[in-house]
């Protein structure tokens, strides 16, 4: 089956390299309808380096909405606080910090320190509070996470997924939207110092409000990263990232090719509806790929991304892994579209193979076949290789989600 290898910076970094990360994880998600856009290793264990910290603010703002603390509240710094290495805001034994500050240090600096300050405030030692994140963290569905420190400094066993850190950062938007202001916050003073946000997406693409950054040696450059344009609000997490620009700038191009492909979705079912009497599918099918897939061959174009002088230009890239075979006599396809990329067609399989419609979806070949329109080249985005009943039943249940879609038959090439 055709596969995604997504985005390689441009500094020797090879396919194989690449492929090779076993700390790379990637989830996209609409958070409106809980569909998943995009995801590669979503379930498979990472260390959540500083995203960790999206649980300790979790944590503090279910205190603050039941009135165990408020924002002034002064919370006691120990010695074995004051010992956690950077990131940190260098806190002495016997100090004191606002709730609000801490929070602030948490999102902004990432403090280590910090978030021990807070664990111990709720539960005396660091080790019992990460028990009862971790208990409340499955109680939101994060059933593929065990934490074992407040901050995200290496444990051998704090391990989390991408899934789950998406869950976390749509139950922190959901749970808590009167705190939301301060993810997007992009610095803070602290006795006379600034601090600047690790976020670098934050204020810098547009719709970008939030959440929290991480790493460790261990997990690589981790992003959570939450965003609201025109209403339509997603979330998307990167784990993995060799260096921060590498992590942003998948990030970056994960969002935008999200958000090209819902709106492109939007359309085509705008233009679908317009056309009265309806036409034949192919015929249909043809027209709005005509109108609608310049806007995703722009976003799943190689772009260079980021504003740092060092930041390398970014690449879509596919593996060497076989192209999937096309249909053979005898075997059914499902065609849900078809597109001026090779690019575009795959990844809107992708997408419709995790709408979960149908589970002979996922175990179906997924082909880009390539086929010339006059004088233009279409890539024909089919789900290959099904009987013919499974065809039929499989495009029922997607027409049902409005999800466009027709059956061909073996001979009809």
């Amino acid at each position: 089956m055709i596969r995604w290898l997504f985005l390689l910076a441009v500094l020797g970094l090879s396919t194989a390299a690449a492929s090779a990360n076993d700390r790379y994880a990637v989830f996209v998600a609409d958070m409106g309808t809980g569909e998943v856009l995009h995801a590669r290793s979503a379930d498979a264990p990472r260390h959540p380096a500083s995203l960790t910290k999206m649980m300790t603010l979790y944590r503090l703002f279910e205190a603050l909405e039941a009135g165990e603390v408020q924002l002034d509240t002064e919370l006691r710094v120990s010695a074995e606080a004051a010992s956690r290495p950077a990131s940190h805001l260098g806190l002495q034994e016997g100090e004191k910090i606002r709730v609000e500050d801490a929070i602030r240090a948490l999102i902004i600096q990432s403090a280590n320190d910090v978030a021990v300050v807070v664990a111990e405030h709720f539960a005396e030692t660091e080790a019992r509070f990460a028990a009862e994140i971790t208990e409340r963290a499955a109680e939101l569905g994060l059933t593929g996470t065990t934490f074992r420190n407040a901050s995200g400094l290496f444990h051998r066993d704090q391990r989390t997924t991408a899934r789950d850190m998406a869950r976390l950062a749509f139950a922190l938007q959901r749970d808590f939207p009167q705190f939301s202001s301060y993810f997007a916050e992009t610095r803070f003073t602290w006795r006379g110092t600034t601090h600047r946000t690790h976020h670098t997406l934050v204020g810098a693409m547009d719709g970008v409000n939030g959440l929290k950054t991480g790493y460790i040696r261990a997990s690589g450059f981790n992003v959570a990263v939450t965003v609201n344009r025109d209403g339509r609000e997603l979330v998307a997490i990167v784990m993995g990232g060799a260096r921060p620009a590498v992590r942003d700038a998948h990030a970056r191009e994960l969002i935008e090719a999200a958000y090209a492909m819902l709106n492109a979705r939007d359309q085509g079912r705008l233009l679908a509806s317009l056309n009265s009497p309806r036409l034949n599918p192919i015929r249909e099918q043809a027209l709005l790929t005509a109108e609608l897939t310049p806007d995703l061959a722009d976003a799943l174009r190689p772009i260079a991304v980021g504003s740092a002088a060092e930041a390398p230009p970014v690449q879509v890239v596919f593996d060497d892994t076989p192209q999937a075979p096309l249909p053979l006599p005898g075997d059914w396809a499902i065609q849900v579209g078809a597109y001026t990329s090779e690019a575009a067609a795959l990844a809107r399989l992708e997408t419709v193979a995790m709408l979960n419609v149908d589970a002979r979806l996922s175990n179906a070949d997924h082909v880009a076949q390539p086929v010339q329109a006059g004088e233009r080249n279409l890539w024909r985005a089919r789900f290959a290789g099904l009987a013919a009943d499974d065809a039929r039943e499989a495009c029922q249940r997607l027409e049902a989600r409005s999800e466009p879609c027709f059956t061909v038959a073996p001979t009809q090439g």
